[in-house]
């Protein structure tokens, strides 16, 4: 028979086969990771080598690897990826992925390109494209009828032999001194493409702002240095571990720099906050009079199960965005998981054995002194306290206010637009968005979003006549510019033809000329036997957007549905896991809001360092959908296990949800900070997906945490009473027993070792 076991020590039947086991493979797991944070307590030496010598293997094998590709879209299915698909295989030569650059010359005011001054300078800007190294080809502009129709404009096509990644300084120097020289003849030139740019150093300054205001957060949080250091340097070890993967991966997986940008913003932000909870979990038991093995233990076998389960939550949203079945966005959800991932692993063992060397240094200086259990019986609130007792005291006028302010702010999500970046969202001073309105201006606003236009005629009797055919259906239209004679392959069998739209790429009137271009595929197909399909970058990204439109709604259910069945295992409860879903959407809906006026609105553009208003990144929204979805239920876990461990325990529904306050309000408040610096350090950055990103996400935490957790999860909970946490018997029968509030841990480890729980206080219970 088994005995009561002493608070330092583990039971000594476990895992006997002579002794009653856990009920539940989910007890297993809490004893486990009771276990497991003993033994790296003990072990601290032997767990930070391993995570030193992991962190130093990664980053050799990382300085190691080649380059990271550019970022590249491909949607498999959809009509542009198999027009691109075709050109690959028909026209191999035409498809090279050589870098170009689009030099556009303008004449001096009442001078012409076309006078004989103009041609010289035309000329001799060519000849000196032409001498530049790893240039492919460039074309004369008198040849390509690159001409303006005034004769005041003309613009150089320059291709490289080398993508953009591998073009080297020298080349972009050659290139910018042809410019400079043409300019001090008097001529403007401008210059687009993507050999302009040298590649953005991603991140940097982001991470420094966030780390350093999440030092000073810690620092006030702990009231200790060593405390705070620790969660710090968990989570830089466990980013960098992280980051150098993708790196090392990089080339082989074609994850790109932007992927592992991402993952750094997202694994910095829960790497701190996995650690944070911990470390407090262990000060909070050090108080109760234990000793730093047993709290350490005890730290991770409870807060550890909440960060397990709200690390889970973060890494099933991320990889769920395979649906979408957007490679580029399966790679960035997967590589973010596996950050994630691995600081969920740093939190649970590294933080322990930090822990460990610590001991109660990990303690502020006053703590130290006091002694056991005086910091738990202080009779002063907190304020999480005090804030929990005023809510209680009104909530309909909580919730009024919470849900109507972030309704009000969520009424621009109405109007999202998504798009792509182009030159034409490039900042107003960059010679990349003056040769964009140059050439708008001189040829017209759809000469910067060519659509092109495949003809598979294979097929068909008479590939020529097919092609002609193709060509006057759509002039038919009377909504293109201009339509080019059709350019056939070697063999004949498969042309390409460019069409001119009126309208800019962005512009509604362009998609439409796209969507009635592609009606006419039936008729052409039933006339001529050939097929056509519609792409180029400007149709691509219309694909892109309706792609992520479409499965917005898909993924957002699955993530709301995935979130409530997993919190009603965690609180045994139907309708705290309604109440966390639908603050979850109120929280994305008033993030994505703000995200509309200040990104494609403009408002406060200036404070946010938005160069150019437009569309939403057709990415984002989805995105920072699954984003939030992780952080809030971190937050959620962690706020209300407390409440429900203290709910289980005999409090009145009200005291329960001032104890979790006191308990856990000033370390969520002190998380959500965190993440909220960490995420706005990355506006500074140049990317402007990056930028929307560091804001989308940094808001939408502000919101889920100090509106939706802190406000509107307590005043629902005050209304709702003991009915919160009520649970069908046949579906408590059926769920299993999660237990993240560790309460069958306290039970297995022995009364004696249970934490004393708070008196309930009579301000508290009469509310």
């Amino acid at each position: 028979m088994c005995t009561p076991v002493s608070a330092s020590a583990f039971p000594p039947c476990a895992g006997s086969s002579s002794c009653p086991q856990p009920d539940g493979l989910v007890q297993k797991v809490a004893t486990f990771l009771y276990r497991l944070g003993r033994r790296a307590f003990r072990r601290r030496g032997l767990v930070a080598l391993l995570w030193v010598a992991i962190l130093v293997g990664a980053g050799v094998a990382s300085s190691a690897a080649p380059a990271p590709p550019e970022d590249s879209f491909s949607m498999p299915g959809t009509e542009s990826q198999k027009a691109f698909d075709l050109l690959d295989e028909q026209f191999p030569a035409a498809s090279a992925e050589g870098a170009t650059a689009r030099v556009v010359i303008r004449a001096p005011e009442g001078a012409k390109i076309s006078d004989a001054a103009g041609k010289d300078r035309v000329e001799g800007l060519v000849a000196d494209l032409k001498a530049g190294p790893q240039v492919a080809s460039v074309d004369d502009p008198f040849k390509a009828n690159a001409v303006s129709k005034d004769g005041t404009t003309a613009y150089a096509s320059v291709t490289y032999k080398v993508n953009a990644m591998e073009l080297t300084d020298e080349a972009r120097d050659s290139l910018t001194a042809a410019t400079d020289t043409a300019r001090a003849d008097g001529y403007t030139v401008e210059t687009g493409g993507d050999a302009v740019v040298a590649e953005q150093e991603m991140g940097g300054t982001a991470e420094l702002i966030g780390i350093g205001v999440a030092a000073i957060v810690l620092l006030l949080t702990f009231g200790s240095l060593v405390a705070a250091g620790m969660p710090l340097l968990s989570a830089i070890i466990g980013v960098g571990i992280g980051i150098s993967a993708i790196g090392a991966l990089g080339s082989t997986l074609e994850l790109s720099a932007t992927t592992s940008t991402l993952a750094m913003m997202i694994g910095l932000a829960v790497a701190i906050d996995y650690a944070l909870f911990i470390v407090s979990r262990y000060r909070a038991e050090i108080a109760e009079g234990r000793a730093p093995e047993e709290a350490a233990g005890r730290a991770v076998g409870t807060a550890g199960s909440a960060v397990v389960f709200a690390g889970l939550t973060v890494v099933v949203a991320l990889a769920g965005l395979a649906i979408v079945n957007i490679p580029i966005l399966t790679k960035m959800g997967l590589a973010a998981a596996g950050t994630v991932g691995i600081a969920v692993l740093i939190a649970l063992t590294l933080t322990p054995a930090l822990l460990g060397f610590a001991g109660k240094k990990a303690l502020s200086r006053k703590d130290r002194k006091a002694p056991a259990g005086a910091r738990a019986a202080s009779g002063k609130p907190k304020l999480g306290t005090r804030w929990a007792r005023f809510v209680q005291r009104r909530p309909v006028t909580v919730l009024l206010t919470a849900v109507l302010g972030l309704g009000v702010i969520a009424v621009p999500a109405a109007s999202m637009e998504l798009g792509l970046p182009d030159e034409g969202s490039s900042a107003p001073d960059t010679t990349q968005r003056k040769a964009y309105d140059m050439l708008s201006e001189s040829f017209g606003a759809g000469f910067n979003g060519p659509l092109m236009v495949t003809i598979d005629a294979r097929g068909a009797d008479d590939p020529q006549a097919a092609a002609d055919t193709v060509g006057e259906k759509i002039t038919g239209l009377g909504e293109a510019a201009a339509v080019t004679p059709a350019n056939f392959n070697e063999e004949g069998d498969t042309a390409v033809l460019t069409v001119m739209p009126k309208t800019g790429p962005s512009d509604i009137a362009t998609e439409s000329l796209v969507h009635d271009m592609r009606s006419l595929s039936g008729d052409i197909k039933a006339d001529t036997g050939a097929t056509m399909l519609v792409t180029g970058a400007t149709a691509m990204t219309i694909d892109f957007s309706q792609t992520l439109d479409d499965a917005l709604i898909p993924y957002l259910a699955l993530v709301v549905g995935l979130a409530f069945l997993l919190l009603m295992l965690v609180f045994r409860s139907v309708l705290v896991p309604l109440k966390a879903a639908l603050g979850f959407l109120l929280s994305v809906a008033a993030a994505l809001g703000a995200v509309v006026a200040v990104f494609q609105w403009g408002w406060l553009a200036d404070v946010f360092g938005v160069d150019q208003p437009g569309p939403i990144m057709s990415m984002m929204p989805i995105f920072m959908i699954g984003v939030v979805f992780g952080l809030a239920m971190d937050y959620e876990v962690f706020l209300v296990t407390r409440m429900r461990e203290a709910y289980v325990h005999g409090e009145s529904p009200a005291q329960s949800v001032t104890t979790g306050f006191t308990h856990g309000g000033r370390v969520v408040a002190a998380a959500a900070i965190i993440m909220i610096s960490v995420f706005s350090g990355f506006i500074l950055e140049n990317d402007a997906m990056i930028k929307m990103m560091g804001f989308g996400l940094a808001i939408a935490v502000l919101f889920d945490a100090f509106v939706v957790r802190m406000a509107i999860v307590p005043a629902v909970l005050a209304l709702l009473g003991s009915k919160a946490w009520w649970l069908p018997r046949w579906l408590d029968r059926l769920l299993p027993n999660v237990d993240v509030e560790g309460e069958k841990l306290h039970r297995e480890l022995g009364d004696t070792a249970a934490p004393t729980q708070p008196t309930r206080e009579p301000e508290a219970a009469g509310v």
